[in-house]
């Protein structure tokens, strides 16, 4: 029933197709039968995932899996506290991780809230007003300016009609509409027959018929990428898994081999069940998702003093992993804010500095043809301006207008009341001009503006400083061609003409005086292009992906300073081929314009296919299809529409660009954080695997209890690591290019070091069981002392994580005073229950005397010593290499 292509159909074939008169508009019972036939113009959403979905998705783990069977073992063989430590462990971790996602996704409700107003229609001959979910295909809607437009339209009358697309096409500049129809393979941003759903009028009054509601709107095809988009797991998420599964196997594989070859030995089944336990728990680094999880809550509050609000735990990490940001052009890399930026008369060209207009006052006062070219754009203009803050109302274009004469003291409301209006001509996309009719000492002045072919075709003579000249076809020809360099600048180009008639009823674009041409742009944001520089520094690609025309992107991406790539542009109808040819394509081109809401999002995937990780900024609707599939959404906070903020990872409260770099800063410190602490912990927990599972190959009694192993992991894997998470990390980090997104949270270097450190605190526990079996030392307190030394060493440890290349007293771990808290507060929690006697029963602890004490201090420090020399020995003979 409804029409494939609306906007290329003639105004009486459309009304006759959807059976409606456009005057009359449709019956109450029409409107109802198509309400069932057709639904409610509402954009549906899916529910979002219930809170016990997201409780059950915490227990989805190996790690989980893991320590639940060690815990389910324990439980089985009488080992009460053993299995309701472990218990109590995982009950913690699962609350971290159910708190972190119960925030749903809202979207798709944001979308919902731009169709809840009440709109004007025509039934049965009246105009009345309805809710806009009542709209229906066929319903004939009245509109006027400052209306939102709630459903998508084809226009059937207009009177000065224009509609502000930014949010919906990219497009900075108001669209002027008419009623003729255009091809049927015109692009969203140049149907000038259509108004859609989701974007506002500026200008004028118009009446359009309902070509489609809902989902079948164009607002609606966005709200289904939105929701069909799915950015999947971050890179830290995906790592943290791939690093667990790894854990869980390599502990099953180690209880396996230590208790098969702990039987053939000769031990106790109980012994080797115990065994088994303690090493799933020594194995797995319990803290690790409470650290990191509290490491990147961290890094959220950090990045929001700095006006980057995250709304996603993951997205701290991501971002310091980016390789490419796609992003927008109006108002991120733009103010989003028309402004006059040349004036051209006989006399010659006068530019003006985008951010410094008000200074260029003196120089265009003394030049008399280009304070005449202005006063004709003021007087030729139906905007509104307020004198006090410069804000105005209507047509971004003619609100240049008026900031630009008024900077040079040509007040609109001063002129009016000296020559007002008595007739006008409103703006016709046919003849593409518009003029305004005013008295003039005793006859009238019409003062005309519009593009430039048109204006100069209606010209006759030019205006000259001592008069005016005959406007011969040789000079329009010049002009014209100026309008063009103009326009290769990126500017929005207007002509002005004036004519002194004795009546007003004279036709309005005949025989005209030519004044000269104005050109507008919507100017460069003055912190973009360090940004951009910052960017390359850190070896990040900004590309361009906006909905403007392609000369204009250019313009500005060499304003910003883009680089080299801003002469590979493509438009959005190539974008398909550039994807097929894949990434060689992809990294050569810097623009990406004329792009509409599918393009951007398959861009994005294209990217992301290729390996990169992709931020993606916006503030428009037509973004948050791409900005929800991105690894990283940013949103404008200030200007930013709501679906956009909603669909965004991170919303930037200043609309700043630097900021984003700065929040990639940071997120290059976290992943530095998260890495250090990793490998901290994980050498940590690979030390008690090796005394625990060297003691059972040995048949020595155990030197840690499964217990005393939980209790070690709860205070050493927690405070100290997340004291090297709080890390202020180096200054020069976006000097290097951003790591290989590939690149796992443990490299092969790091895994190198896990070991080597692990075997050093196992040595350091074995020394002080072997001095402790010397003096004859009973079983409990052996083990108070393997255990009090281990525990020490792991604290010391912590010194061990500073980069082999910084000074072994002053650098970034012994400049963190979270540290030295951390280390104070864990060894007053080691030392002090060995003489609490309800913990010491439970640890089956007994208090040191101070020969024991001799023995943990002596043999804790050990490990410290001999891995710093042996660092300061590495580190020595690198330098040397590198200098030879």
């Amino acid at each position: 029933m409804l029409p494939e292509y609306p906007h290329a159909l003639p105004v009486t074939e459309l009304l006759s197709q959807l059976r409606v008169s456009g005057a009359e508009g449709l019956s109450e019972t029409e409107v109802s039968a198509r309400r069932k036939h057709f639904g409610a113009n509402t954009i549906a959403s899916r529910r979002p995932a219930g809170a016990m979905r997201l409780l059950l998705h915490q227990f989805r783990s190996p790690v989980v899996y893991l320590l639940s069977g060690a815990a389910g073992l324990a439980l089985y063989f009488g080992e009460l506290e053993e299995g309701s430590a472990i218990v109590a462990v995982l009950a913690i971790n699962t609350l971290i991780g159910f708190v972190t996602e119960l925030k749903a996704v809202r979207s798709i409700e944001a979308l919902r809230a731009l169709g809840t107003h009440t709109v004007r229609v025509r039934r049965q001959g009246l105009v009345r007003g309805v809710p806009a979910e009542e709209l229906v295909p066929g319903d004939v809607v009245v509109l006027e300016a400052g209306d939102a437009v709630t459903a998508d339209l084809r226009l059937i009358e207009t009177s000065r009609f224009s509609a502000d697309e930014s949010s919906l096409t990219g497009e900075s500049v108001a669209v002027a509409k008419q009623i003729d129809p255009v091809g049927a393979d015109t692009r969203l941003g140049d149907r000038a027959s259509m108004a859609f759903k989701g974007t506002a009028v500026t200008r004028g009054t118009g009446a359009g018929v309902v070509v489609a509601t809902g989902f079948a709107t164009e607002l609606g095809r966005v709200a289904r990428l939105v929701l069909e988009s799915d950015p999947g797991s971050s890179p830290l998420e995906r790592k943290l898994e791939r690093l667990s599964v790894q854990l869980v196997w390599a502990t099953i594989m180690a209880a396996a081999v230590i208790g098969t070859l702990g039987l053939r030995g000769g031990e106790k089944p109980l012994v080797i069940v115990e065994a088994a336990i303690a090493l799933a728990v020594a194995a797995i680094p319990e803290g690790l998702p409470i650290v990191a999880t509290l490491a990147l809550a961290r890094g959220m509050w950090r990045m929001a003093r700095r006006n980057a609000l995250i709304e996603r735990l993951s997205a701290v990490e991501t971002l310091g992993a980016t390789t490419v940001i796609l992003t927008d052009k109006t108002g991120t890399l733009t103010e989003n804010r028309m402004t006059v930026r040349r004036l051209y008369t006989a006399s010659g060209e006068i530019e003006l500095e985008a951010k410094a207009q008000q200074s260029e006052g003196s120089q265009i006062g003394h030049d008399p043809q280009a304070v005449q070219l202005l006063r004709i754009a003021v007087l030729c203009n139906d905007a509104h301006l307020d004198l006090a803050d410069k804000s105005g109302s209507g047509d971004p274009m003619e609100i240049a207008l008026l900031r630009a004469g008024l900077n040079v003291g040509i007040s609109r409301i001063a002129l009016l009341d000296g020559q007002p209006i008595v007739g006008k001509h409103a703006f016709d996309p046919a003849t593409k001009m518009m003029a305004t009719v005013h008295e003039n000492d005793g006859g009238v002045l019409v003062a005309v503006k519009g593009a430039p072919e048109a204006v100069l075709a209606a010209t006759t003579r030019l205006a000259v400083a001592h008069g005016e000249v005959v406007l011969d076809d040789d000079m329009r020809a010049e002009w014209l061609s100026r309008a063009e360099q103009l326009g290769h600048h990126g500017l929005r180009v207007l002509a002005c003409a004036m004519k002194a008639e004795t009546r007003a009823d004279v036709p309005p674009y005949e025989g005209l005086i030519l004044v000269g041409l104005i050109g507008l742009e919507d100017p460069p944001r003055a912190d973009v292009p360090m940004a951009i520089r910052d960017c390359r520094r850190a070896g990040i690609r900004v590309i361009m992906v906006t909905g403007d025309h392609l000369v204009t992107a250019r313009s500005i991406g060499r304003a910003v300073g883009l680089g080299e790539n801003i002469a590979n542009a493509v438009e959005g109808k190539k974008i398909a081929e550039v994807i097929e040819t894949g990434l060689p394509s992809l990294r050569d081109i810097g623009i990406f314009a004329r792009v509409n809401p599918d393009e951007k999002l398959a861009l994005v995937k294209a990217y992301q296919a290729a390996g990169e990780i992709v931020a993606m900024t916006g503030d428009g609707v037509n973004d948050a299809p791409a900005l929800r599939q991105a690894d990283i959404g940013v949103a404008m906070g200030l200007r930013g529409t709501d679906v956009a903020r909603e669909a965004a990872a991170m919303i930037l409260l200043d609309d700043a660009f630097p900021t984003i770099i700065k929040a990639i800063g940071e997120g290059r410190i976290i992943f530095a954080n998260i890495r250090r602490f990793a490998a901290y912990l994980l050498s940590c927990n690979l030390s008690e695997v090796m005394v625990v599972g060297l003691a059972v190959l040995s048949t020595l009694p155990l030197p840690l209890l499964p217990l005393q192993v939980l209790y070690l992991n709860l205070v050493t894997d927690v405070f100290p690591a997340f004291a090297l998470a709080m890390g202020e990390g180096e200054a020069g980090i976006l000097n290097h290019p951003p790591r290989d997104p590939q690149e796992s949270i443990l490299g092969h270097r790091q895994w190198i070091t896990i070991v080597l450190h692990g075997a050093a605190l196992t040595a350091g526990t074995f020394g002080a069981l072997a001095v402790s079996s010397w003096l004859v030392l009973d079983a409990q307190a052996t083990v108070t002392v393997t255990f009090l030394t281990l525990a020490f060493a792991q604290l010391w440890h912590t010194l061990n994580m500073r980069d082999q290349h910084s000074p072994v007293f002053v650098n970034e771990v012994t400049r963190n005073g979270w540290l030295w808290c951390a280390l104070v507060l864990c060894a007053v929690l080691i030392a002090v229950p060995p003489y609490l006697p309800p913990i010491a029963l439970l640890l089956q602890l007994s208090p040191p005397t101070f020969e024991m004490w001799s023995v943990v201090i002596f043999f804790s420090l050990m490990p410290l010593v001999i891995t710093q020399a042996a660092t300061a020995v590495t580190s020595g003979w690198t330098a040397r290499r590198s200098r030879g």
